[in-house]
């Protein structure tokens, strides 16, 4: 059975402080370029801030339809209006506020946990709503703060301004990374329940897997942005259409419209550029493997070309550390890599997919509501 405790409670309170300084360290930094005449950066930082708020009310408000369907139509206007505000993920936070609030510090109930069991439905509820938060939080970090982790990293790294607020901004994406990620995971094991209870190891394994190959990734996309800017939006580019592809070939089935189901799989795609998720309950050893292979083959690349091209910048104190942060990073990211999948990873996602693999088609969209919206998303 799914449980919120107040370890959880606690982690969602923090979720919701780290997205509110979150937000007010962008408008922050983005009004330091602005007042130093840097306005592209300014305007680069808002727009990938505007570009996730936008779709991440997207999702969130058609969740809201399809869970809130056959309710009153005034309740379904009202969460219109929020969203099309952009205030639509503050709704959520109070839900879970609210149920996660009853769920965790209710006293047990002595009872044998039950469907109909007041305790166990309030449970239920909390690990829905937070369930939700979470997937949304995964969009928001891979649109919008690693995104902009990257930009930070390569105006330090072109520029060698060390400003307070730069230092804040990339303190304030990491923040956010972890625990979007920690977070995701937490409750995709909760969605898991007939796996091992996700402990503290596995955790930190699993963080320090991601956090490391995506600071890795980072920071060779940055090495190439300062070779030439043109050569790393080509590189993007490619990578988003080779992640598209992938999903459109994996037939996902995470919408009930064709409409949303490919917005899923062009997000999908961006994920795709800065980590790797398993998009479908199948054995992915051979595209993991693959995918961070092209990673280190990259990373050595540029290195090389670095070597060859501007061995004058090799000598640079601060160059010498970013390329070891890059190596290191890497070569860690991956060690932790193979010990999560080795040792704490889950062999198989529980149910197998009873679903037709038709977007919008009927049975598969009685399945889908049966099984759970989670189920359906990306995997790990």
């Amino acid at each position: 059975t799914m449980k919120f405790t107040k370890q959880n409670f606690i982690f969602l309170v923090g979720g919701i402080i780290i997205y509110v300084v979150d937000i007010g360290v962008d408008f922050w930094v983005a009004s330091k370029y602005f007042y130093q005449g840097q306005y592209s950066w300014s305007i680069l930082i808002l727009c990938f801030r505007g570009l996730s708020s936008f779709i991440t009310q997207i999702f969130s408000y058609e969740w809201f339809k399809n869970d809130w369907e056959g309710t009153d139509a005034g309740k379904l206007k009202w969460i219109f209006l929020v969203h099309l505000f952009q205030c639509g993920i503050f709704i959520r936070y109070w839900f879970a506020l609210k149920y996660g609030c009853q769920a965790a510090f209710k006293p047990n109930s002595s009872r044998d946990a039950s469907e109909t069991d007041p305790l166990n439905c309030i449970q239920k509820q909390a690990v829905d709503v937070v369930t939700d938060i979470n997937m949304l939080r995964v969009f928001k970090t891979f649109l919008e703060t690693t995104p902009q982790l990257f930009v930070q990293i390569y105006i330090f790294m072109e520029h060698g301004k060390n400003n307070f607020y730069q230092y804040a901004a990339i303190i304030m994406s990491f923040c956010g990374i972890t625990f979007s990620v920690f977070d995701y995971q937490v409750s995709l094991r909760k969605s898991l329940p007939d796996k091992d209870e996700f402990h503290v190891l596995p955790k930190l394994v699993y963080l320090f897997y991601k956090l490391l190959t995506i600071t890795s990734w980072i920071l060779s996309i940055s090495l190439i942005t300062l070779l030439s800017f043109r050569s790393s939006v080509i590189l993007l580019i490619f990578l988003w259409i080779c992640g598209f592809t992938w999903t459109l070939k994996q037939h996902t089935t995470f919408c009930k419209s064709k409409k949303m189901e490919y917005l899923y799989r062009t997000v999908v795609g961006i994920i795709l550029i800065f980590t790797f998720f398993n998009i479908k309950r199948r054995k992915t050893k051979v595209c993991i493997s693959i995918y961070y292979a092209t990673h280190a083959v990259v990373t050595l690349g540029i290195l090389f070309v670095y070597m060859f091209w501007k061995p004058s910048i090799m000598k640079e104190i601060h160059f010498t550390i970013v390329t070891i942060l890059t190596v290191l990073s890497l070569v860690l990211g991956i060690i932790f890599l193979v010990v999560y999948y080795r040792r704490f990873h889950p062999t198989a996602y529980g149910r197998p997919q009873a679903y037709s693999d038709e977007v919008d088609g009927e049975a598969g969209q009685k399945d889908r509501v049966k099984i759970g919206r989670f189920q359906n998303f990306i995997m790990q």
